[in-house]
């Protein structure tokens, strides 16, 4: 482990002296002396609640955090009811607030202030920010994170319900992404029965985007080849980067040509001169030598 004062360059900020950050974090802010620890590996000491996903989580964001448990929109290749242990039709009833949540949020986010941290936090994998029963507490969690100096990115499904949040996210610092699965209405509520419509999603962004936000749109799951690339034909216009992904924890499509399908993704996203990253999934598929950063600029 190394202490502040050791922690030297990260978030884009170079320092060296424990005291002066640790009085900015608490000077202006108030509060007690906030005592952070960054651990070898890159995480902070004692913060759970802001964390820094693995695996093919890690792939979308440095930092992470989950408001609710439970999602109302019911996604059929959701894999999130797995790894918590939960009953499907459980974890569909809807999403409940996690105990406490905002407190331990600006409990971490204090550590990672005083540590010069500042990457953004992605909201979220274990629910949607924006589901049908609750987001009062996402907006609550994005100040919080705009406080402590956060960048702040929402994944989400809810389409136009983040709307309500628009003027918290900032130009030069935070991003607005939406899953896509089709264009198809009655396709995708055959997968997403409780999510926002293709046309709401897209107006969604269409907004952000007008509002100079920088907007992504993850390609992950891919239930059809066809639809997803229809989706980078809608939406290139307003979508500023493109995540593209296969589908994990459930047993369909395996007649899609992989390679095939990404071969013809990333013609089509470099003839339209879209940023974009193929995740893990899809690499073997990728020319010898293929520029594929896994976490591009996720602002203006």
């Amino acid at each position: 482990m190394i202490s502040v004062s050791e922690a030297g360059r990260l978030g884009g900020i170079i320092t060296s002296d424990a005291k002066k950050i640790s009085s900015k974090a608490n000077g202006a802010l108030g509060g007690r002396p906030v005592n952070a620890v960054l651990n070898d590996d890159g995480t902070v000491k004692g913060c759970n609640t802001i964390y820094r996903p693995k695996g093919r989580a890690g792939e979308y964001a440095p930092l992470s955090l989950n408001l609710y448990r439970g999602c109302g929109h019911a996604c059929a290749y959701c894999y999130v009811p797995l790894v918590t242990e939960q009953k499907r039709s459980e974890f569909n009833k809807g999403a409940t607030v996690r105990s406490n949540i905002l407190n331990m949020i600006e409990r971490d986010a204090k550590k990672y202030h005083a540590l010069g941290i500042k990457e953004q936090v992605m909201l979220s994998f274990t629910s949607d920010p924006y589901s049908p029963e609750h987001h009062i507490e996402t907006r609550e969690a994005l100040k919080i994170l705009a406080k402590y100096g956060m960048g702040f990115c929402t994944l989400t499904k809810g389409g136009t319900r983040a709307l309500r949040d628009l003027d918290l996210f900032r130009k030069d610092r935070d991003a607005f992404a939406t899953t896509m699965t089709s264009l198809d209405e009655s396709f995708q509520k055959k997968w997403e029965p409780g999510a926002a419509s293709p046309d709401d999603r897209i107006a969604a962004l269409k907004e952000f985007h007008n509002a100079g936000i920088f907007t992504w749109v993850s390609l992950e799951p891919t239930l059809n080849a066809e639809s997803s690339l229809a989706i980078v034909d809608a939406t290139h216009e307003f979508v500023d980067l493109y995540k593209v992904g296969k589908v994990n924890h459930v047993k369909i499509n395996h007649g899609i040509d992989w390679e095939d399908y990404t071969h013809k993704m990333i013609d089509k996203l470099n003839t339209l001169g879209k940023a974009h990253y193929i995740k893990q999934d899809l690499q073997m598929y990728l020319p010898e030598g293929y520029r594929n950063e896994m976490r591009p600029k996720q602002h203006h």
